[in-house]
């Protein structure tokens, strides 16, 4: 489960060699945006040495290659791949033929290097106007898509728009996300919040995030994991809650009831739905099946 997925540097050792230990659920290595072209190769080789000496335990490995239009994202794939990280995340997606072009050149090398077909999963970056307004299409490009994720900062510089820590210019990206992640059956990435020093703003930041609906939020800062992955976990109240629905729900069927109540409020569709979520949810982060 990504609750937080944590951006480390592909240039900077130290980062990438205790990134196991900093508590996010994915690190994502970026060879993007934190690398200056005149540091790509030795980034490149960095990271090729770090994924093949270091074991980073259950943390998802996800590497952001450079974007498609540039000299650089197929020696990213080819020095990469052989590693076999988890997931690779292509930078401003604007469309499904961004994907489709990825996933062709993720099958190709997949023949060529002996990977099995398809393992290779691809999480989207969606920082431009026209990738939000496509996003629906984006999340259905391939079936290696595992979610979509909000990059703000690029979005809103094509917008025009000032980033603000409120963050109302990037309400309808959003909610547009997230209803086009959902509709496509998969999950949805926040973009981080950048004030490192502002604790209180992060976990503001983060609770409203997760009320959109979003599964989780990458972070730029060891400092943010542990809020962020606090936030996106279920409380245990929601936990307790969800459980009481369940009993409730088997209690009735015990006693052949078929309008259920529960502290008051009536149990429907969507309650049990919510509550299901909750408990899959806490299943997946503790290893313990709260739905059996």
């Amino acid at each position: 489960m990504r609750r937080t997925m944590l951006f480390l540097p592909s240039n900077n050792p130290n980062m990438l060699i205790n990134g196991g230990q900093l508590g996010a659920d994915s690190l994502i290595f970026d060879l993007e945006d934190a690398v200056s072209p005149d540091e790509k190769d030795a980034a490149r080789e960095l990271l090729k040495n770090t994924l093949e000496s270091l074991d980073f335990g259950k943390c998802e490995r996800i590497v952001r290659i450079n974007g498609l239009d540039t000299d650089y994202w197929m020696e990213d794939l080819r020095a990469i791949l052989p590693l076999r990280p988890e997931t690779i995340m292509p930078p401003k997606v604007s469309g499904a033929a961004y994907i489709h072009q990825l996933d062709e050149a993720l099958t190709a090398l997949e023949a060529e290097l002996e990977i099995p077909s398809g393992s290779t999963k691809i999480l989207a970056l969606l920082e431009t106007a026209a990738g939000i307004e496509n996003a629906y299409e984006v999340a259905c490009a391939s079936p290696r898509m595992t979610g979509l994720f909000l990059g703000a900062e690029d979005l809103t510089a094509d917008l025009h728009s000032r980033r603000t820590k409120e963050g109302s210019e990037i309400l309808y990206a959003r909610g547009r996300i997230v209803c086009a992640a959902r509709a496509a059956g998969m999950r949805v990435y926040d973009t981080p919040f950048t004030d490192v020093q502002d604790l209180e703003g992060l976990e503001k930041d983060a609770a409203y995030a997760r009320g959109l609906g979003f599964s989780g939020k990458a972070c730029i800062s060891p400092a943010h994991v542990g809020i962020v992955n606090r936030i996106f976990s279920p409380s245990e109240a929601e936990i307790a809650y969800a459980k009481d629905v369940f009993a409730a729900i088997a209690e009735a069927k015990r006693k052949g009831k078929g309008a259920i109540a529960l502290r008051g409020k009536m149990i429907d569709a969507p309650i049990v739905q919510r509550a299901r979520t909750t408990l899959e949810a806490a299943s997946e982060i503790e290893g313990v099946d709260y739905l059996a």
